[in-house]
């Protein structure tokens, strides 16, 4: 940072805290202080010209549309997610962007959440690894992230006012975990605060967060940057710790920063540090470098999205398709693909792969057919003609590929789903197309899930393409021909029913209010403890080609951190890639913990016959829980089985370890219970060593017989159950062993 930030006057430091106008910050081209550009992404650069508008209504200029976080998150591949954070950051940097806001980690605790599109999972692991290794390739070209919606920003409906209330363990253990760990690994240029408030705080305003956990607990130096008109209170917003608020207001926020200075309600300090972090944006690049390489950029989308489809069923090998089939492709997404989401993320594509004419020019297509079937944009009636063409169609073929899904306006940002259906037309050509044709085979683009009752078990494959960005179209052709092997799993739960989600009851909220009742158990966490059936499972994926789980040695490093060595074969005859997942299983410490946790995982890509062992760590939070009272992550002394799986519901191979782990233990008070002083490893027994010095050989045997009738008093304060004991603990003894408790906070297991 060049600028002297002594040199600027109160009011230029106010005015770098606001946006010039929607998408760029004010120079101070005195000062040689250059404007800042930040526009939307994170799957591509939605750079608008003309008048600019945040909900994608006007057309951006033309930018490559790679696959959504939705699709990314399903690839498992952290180097797909790099590579696409670099491609965008070099069309970012031809654009002369400087700041690309995403990418957007927040967790999919509802399948209903109008922008699942843009996260990448239900499980923060896996949503940090790939948000993290995105923003590390993407600033690594020069052009600064933004992760965002800081922070519990898990639904659309009141998405401005709501409040998320959420316990601190839950916060700690799945909210926050991926914002961590890019702010940790990855230092984005800039976090962006969310809309929503916080147990009743904005996140614009809100101190703990902002300053107390991402600054001084994180380490965090970079900006911090509301979302588009997300800030209330200019003045407590900057007090807790937000830097720059966008879009502009006119000047009119600068100045009550000002006048907040000027009568002493706001430390000058607090203006003076927000404007140098502020400044540091600056460093990054100021002109266009080099241009869009269209076709390598598309050529790229097409790879990510080959490595991102999930091929969920294949019944009686219905994919690959035969080179010598007759296809019926039937459906209107065939020829009006969906392939991005809806709202500020909306990408003017450089070109649009058609699925329909990539069958048709797939060198291993003969002969395809099309009927409409159902228009994209309808209103789910059944349309009779459209019907009966399709089923005409499906019964000359060999098989029948049915593209189907939601519609743009079926899903989007700012409004929540209200069911997880495909529409009713849909669905009716679904299930008269699968009696017709000897095989059907299901192709979908959504951005959320969808259900797949009642028409799954009458169809013999599906595969699941969420939304693929603009080379969609010709990697499915490739994964269904079988060009490409299918490698995707995966990254969120696919439900029988909308009432089985462990949210159902408390989503969208009431009267301002959202409360995440249901703790850490969100997606595959709940599913897992409760057994409970689901359609697919998290972590769930088919291939052309078999794996083999050969061997598993788990290593005890230290008490608290170990490694997982794996050896995986390819047992097919294809090529193909292999998604190792690791879970975390235990019910060791003081609190209910879910029946398995992904810890670790890593995809490979073997050959046909080949092996190959990978070792992965696991650290000290692969097996910790946040504890809320110690505030702080706490490894339980215990056993941990160490679990290899084809999806969180199918474990495939497992080891069991003992870790020493780290004994906490708050210090005795007569508030606490009597079960906590006998079963305290220091006091406990000096009570019973007390207590027995006292009795004669008859006192100890009755005490022995009465010993289940002490379980009657475990849970009352020590205080209470000195009013029935008379002086059998005298005051000095117990002061005694309140300090003997607080020598022992720390207890070797």
């Amino acid at each position: 940072m060049s600028t002297d930030l002594q040199s600027l006057t109160l009011e230029e430091q106010a005015s770098l805290l606001s946006g010039r106008d929607f998408w760029t910050t004010k120079p101070l081209p005195q000062h040689g202080v250059p404007a800042i550009v930040l526009t939307d992404g994170p799957h591509g650069v939605r750079l608008q010209g003309g008048n600019a508008d945040h909900l994608g209504i006007n057309d951006s200029v033309h930018a490559t549309c790679f696959p959504p976080a939705v699709a990314i998150g399903s690839s498992w591949n952290p180097d797909a997610s790099s590579r696409m954070g670099a491609a965008v950051a070099a069309e970012a940097r031809a654009l002369g962007v400087n700041v690309v806001l995403g990418p957007g980690v927040n967790i999919k605790r509802s399948p209903l959440c109008g922008r699942n599109f843009e996260y990448y999972s239900e499980d923060p692991y896996l949503s940090g690894v790939l948000g993290a290794d995105f923003v590390k390739a993407l600033q690594s070209v020069g052009v600064g992230a933004s992760v965002k919606h800081f922070a519990a920003n898990n639904q659309e409906t009141d998405r401005m006012r709501v409040s998320a209330d959420v316990d601190e363990r839950t916060l700690r253990e799945i909210y926050l975990p991926a914002f961590e760990r890019v702010v940790k690994e990855a230092a984005p240029a800039t976090v962006m605060c969310s809309y929503n408030k916080i147990n009743g705080v904005y996140s614009s305003e809100n101190p703990w967060l902002l300053t107390d956990l991402l600054r001084s607990e994180w380490g965090y130096q970079g900006a911090v940057v509301s979302d588009w008109g997300a800030v209330s209170n200019r003045v407590a917003a900057l007090r807790a710790g937000m830097d720059l608020e966008m879009p502009g207001s006119g000047g009119d926020t600068d100045q009550q920063i000002i006048d907040a200075v000027r009568r002493g309600e706001l430390d000058p300090n607090t203006v003076a540090e927000a404007a140098r972090r502020v400044l540091q944006l600056t460093e990054l690049h100021t002109a266009p470098a080099g241009e869009l390489n269209i076709d390598a950029s598309h050529d790229l989308a097409r790879e990510l999205a080959e490595e991102s489809a999930v091929l969920l069923r294949n019944e009686d090998d219905a994919l690959p398709l035969q080179t010598n089939a007759r296809v019926a492709v039937i459906g209107g997404f065939a020829t009006t693909p969906r392939f991005q989401g809806g709202g500020s993320s909306h990408i003017n594509p450089t070109k649009i792969d058609v699925p329909l004419e990539a069958l048709r020019s797939h060198p291993d297509a003969r002969q395809v057919e099309f009927a409409e079937g159902f228009p994209v944009s309808g209103d789910g009636t059944v349309d009779d003609v459209l019907l009966m063409e399709a089923v005409s169609v499906a019964r000359g073929s060999d098989v029948a590929v049915i593209f189907a899904g939601l519609a743009e306006a079926d899903e989007s940002e700012g409004f929540d789903r209200e069911n997880l259906n495909l529409p009713a037309d849909q669905i009716a050509v679904i299930q008269a197309v699968s009696a017709a044709a000897p095989q059907t085979v299901v192709v979908l683009s959504h951005g959320g899930v969808v259900s797949l009752e009642p028409w799954h078990d009458g169809v013999d494959a599906i595969l699941d393409g969420f939304l693929l960005g603009q080379a969609g179209g010709s990697a499915l052709a490739n994964l269904l021909y079988g060009s490409t092997n299918p490698s995707g799993h995966l990254a969120e739960t696919i439900p029988l029913r909308l009432a089985d989600i462990p949210s159902y009851l408390n989503f969208p909220g009431e009267q301002g209010h959202v409360r995440y009742g249901e703790g850490v158990m969100v997606g595959y966490r709940h599913h897992t403890t409760l057994n409970s059936p689901v359609r697919y499972p998290f972590g769930h994926g088919l291939s052309y080609t078999t794996f083999s789980t050969d061997h598993v040695e788990v290593t005890v490093l230290d008490d608290v951190t170990a490694e997982v060595a794996v050896t995986i074969t390819n047992t097919g005859t294809r090529a193909g890639k292999h998604v190792v997942q690791v879970y975390v299983a235990t019910e060791t410490g003081p609190v209910r913990r879910p029946a398995r946790e992904l810890r670790a995982f890593a995809k490979i890509g073997l050959d046909s016959g080949e092996s190959t062992t990978i070792t992965l760590q696991l650290d000290r939070r692969s097996f910790a829980y946040w504890d809320i009272t110690e505030h702080d992550w706490v490894v339980a002394p215990g056993d941990y089985t160490v679990q290899i799986g084809a999806s969180a519901h199918t474990v495939v191979a497992e080891q069991t370890i003992t870790l020493l782990g780290e004994e906490r233990m708050q210090p005795l008070t007569l508030d606490s219970t009597v079960g906590e002083w006998f079963s305290h490893p220091a006091v406990g027994p000096a009570i019973m060593q007390g207590m027995a010095a006292s009795m004669t050989e008859e006192q100890q045997a009755q005490a022995a017989q009465q010993q289940d009738q002490l379980r009657m008093v475990e849970s009352m304060p020590m205080r209470q159950f000195l009013s029935f004991t008379g002086d059998m603990f005298p005051s000095s003894a117990l002061e005694s062993l309140m300090e003997l408790s607080r020598a022992n906070l720390s207890v070797p297991a």
